[in-house]
Order: structure tokens, then C-alpha cells, then sequence
């Protein structure tokens, strides 16, 4: 069944913006894709641009076609740049992405008309932009979570002695962490080759700095040598995953595998350390709480729905469930590295 034509951007309200929208033709008809979504990366300027079935619409293509010849040339580019707002300008929104903007929501309105699915476009679910922010409700979430490793690391910092034979890794191990959320905000403020990159390579980095921290506090405090080793493996891995993503292909599949086989490691390494020690350290349910709490609320990745209110979907809602599980890690960690430090002191073999 075709769509129908409309000659005007739709807004998620049914408004019509004042610019952009009045210089474009009326669309023509087209059948909606059967065609399976296709994954592909394409290395744009600064915009990361991965095909959907939106973005494949003919209407779409068509529309923001016309809209760039239109708008992006001459004088009216010259009126589009002096009309943006600096904070617009100074993350990196041109003309072309705001005819993008406007023709996905175009588009939008034609499946909502025809009663279709909501389809995605390049790579995302359409989303309300509120100022620069173009997933809002993400980039709030990940700020939170950032917020919340910082307020919890400056508590373990004041709490814990720097005699603590765990303490400078748990430092290291969140700034790592810190560095991952602010490129996840910046990330989900403004998708572009360079902070889509960021984002998941610095998700990869707080992965792999966790087995570490696993491994300084399960073997090494009593092998350093082996801890050692193991973190240059850690990081041999990184450098090829990273190169590999960078230099060979950006298969989104198979940072997805990686990273899954990471945190399952993470996962099964960190439960066994708490089975074991159940019955010495009262404190053990706080971490087998919080790694099966961080794996069971990835899961709501899965959901995968369209966004509420076109602003909550379920890769904010995941987001915004974690941040409390912050403060339940970081008591766990503060017990746990008091409890070594009393050991030391006390010559008892640290288990």
C-alpha cells in the first residue's frame, strides 16, 4: 500500500515548523520497504549515517534532497547561519542535519498516517531534539550515572585510607569509568563519527578494566605478577579490538559479541570470588547483587521499542536504571577495602 503525499514537515505534535518546510515541493507516493534493515557503516564528514528502513524511503531521500538544493545554498544558507543559535552551531548542527531533522519527522507522519511501525533512521529511533541534545533522555541518564561514580568515588576517597592495598585500582577503575559516561553524554547529545567511536570504545575500556579490578583483588594481592600479566593481556586486547573497529571494520555485531563474552567473564569470575568467600565476608551480597543487577539490566536493550513521547526509549530506560546501582558497588567497594586494610594490618592472608 503507497503513503499518502504531504507537502509540509510533520512535528511529533502535528505542527508545522516555520522554516525549512515551506520551500519544499509535495512528495510523491511511495511503497513502504519490505526489505530487512541493512547495517552499514558509511564514513561521512563528521555524521555517523547507518541505513534503516527510514532512511531507505524514497520520500526521505527525496526530501531532504530538495531541502539541501533548497535551503543549504546561497543566501538562505546564509539566513540559516545567522539565525542558529550558537549552541547549535557549536555542536556541530548544519543545514543539511536540520533537513534531515525535519524530513525524518515528514516521514514519520506518513507511517503514522498509513498505520505503520515507526520506522528507524540511520540507525536510531526518531527522537524529539530539545535544544542540542539530540536523545535527551539518554544524554540526561548517562550524565546522572557520570554524576553518580564521581559523588561515590569522592566518599570512597574520604573514607578509605590510600594504604588500602585496593585503592589505587578502584581510583584508576573510576576514572575509566567517569571518562566512559562523559563520552556517552557527549555521545547521545551528538551522534558523529568521532563520539559514536568514543562511546563504544570507552564502554569497552570500563569492560575490560573491571576483569582487571577482578583479578587485582582475587589473585593479585597475592601473585602481583599475575595481575600484571593478565593487565597486559587486557590491554593487548583492547589495542586489537579498538584497531580492528578502527582500521578494518566497524562490525557492530561483532563489538556486541565482544563485549557480551567480556561482561559474561566479568560475570562468572566475580560470582565465584563472592561463593567463596559467603561465609567470611558479610559484605559479599553487595557485589553478586550489583553484577547481576548490571547484566539483568542490559537485557533491556532487548525491548528495543520505539521512543515514549517520542524521548524515553529502552536504551534511556537501561541508562536511567543503572544509576542507583552506583552507590550499592561503591558500599561494597569501601567495605571491601577497609576490610584489606584491617587485614594487613592484622597479618591475616587476604582471601
Amino acid at each position: 500500500m503507497p503513503l499518502s503525499p504531504r507537502c509540509a514537515f510533520v512535528r511529533p505534535d502535528g505542527s508545522r515548523p516555520a522554516t525549512m518546510a515551506a520551500a519544499l515541493p509535495r512528495c510523491t507516493s511511495v511503497r513502504l520497504s519490505t526489505v530487512a534493515t541493512v547495517v552499514l557503516l558509511l564514513l561521512m564528514s563528521v555524521t555517523t549515517v547507518q541505513s534503516s528502513q527510514g532512511d531507505k524511503e524514497p520520500v526521505y531521500r527525496d526530501c531532504v534532497k530538495q531541502c539541501v538544493r533548497t535551503n543549504c545554498t546561497g543566501a538562505r544558507l546564509r539566513g540559516f547561519q545567522s539565525a542558529q543559535p550558537q549552541y547549535m552551531a557549536l555542536t556541530g548542527w548544519t543545514c543539511r542535519d536540520d533537513c534531515r531533522y525535519e524530513c525524518m519527522w515528514t516521514t514519520v507522519g506518513l507511517y503514522q498516517a498509513e498505520g505503520y511501525r515507526i520506522p528507524q533512521f540511520h540507525g536510531k529511533w526518531p527522537f524529539v531534539r530539545f535544544l542540542c541534545f539530540e536523545e535527551p533522555a539518554s544524554a540526561l541518564a548517562s550524565l546522572l550515572n557520570g554524576l553518580a561514580c564521581l559523588i561515590m568515588l569522592l566518599r570512597y576517597r574520604s573514607m578509605v585510607p590510600r594504604q588500602s592495598p585496593m585503592f589505587h585500582t578502584i581510583n584508576a577503575f573510576s576514572l575509566v569509568s567517569l571518562n566512559a559516561w562523559f563520552w556517552s553524554t557527549v555521545f547521545h547529545t551528538r551522534d558523529t563519527y568521532l563520539t559514536e567511536k568514543m562511546d563504544y570504545f570507552c564502554a569497552t575500556a570500563v569492560l575490560l578494566y573491571s576483569i582487571y579490578l577482578c583479578c587485582v583483588r582475587t589473585l593479585g594481592l597475592r601473585r602481583p605478577g599475575v595481575s600484571s600479566m593478565v593487565g597486559v593481556l587486557l590491554i593487548l586486547a583492547f589495542t586489537s579490538h579498538v584497531s580492528f573497529l578502527t582500521f578494518v571494520s566497524f562490525d557492530y555485531g561483532y563489538n556486541m559479541a565482544a563485549n557480551a563474552t567480556i561482561g559474561m567473564v566479568n560475570l562468572l569470575w566475580w560470582l565465584c570470588w563472592c561463593w567463596q568467600n559467603r561465609r567470611t565476608l558479610p559484605y559479599w551480597w553487595k557485589c553478586g547483587l550489583v553484577v547481576l543487577l548490571l547484566h539483568g539490566l542490559a537485557l533491556l536493550e532487548l525491548l528495543d521499542f520505539p521512543p515514549m513521547l517520542w524521548v524515553l526509549d529502552a536504551h534511556a530506560v537501561w541508562h536511567l536504571s543503572t544509576i542507583p546501582v552506583h552507590f550499592l558497588f561503591y558500599s561494597f567497594l569501601i567495605d571491601d577495602s577497609l576490610y584489606l586494610l584491617n587485614t594487613e594490618k592484622m597479618g591475616v592472608k587476604v582471601e
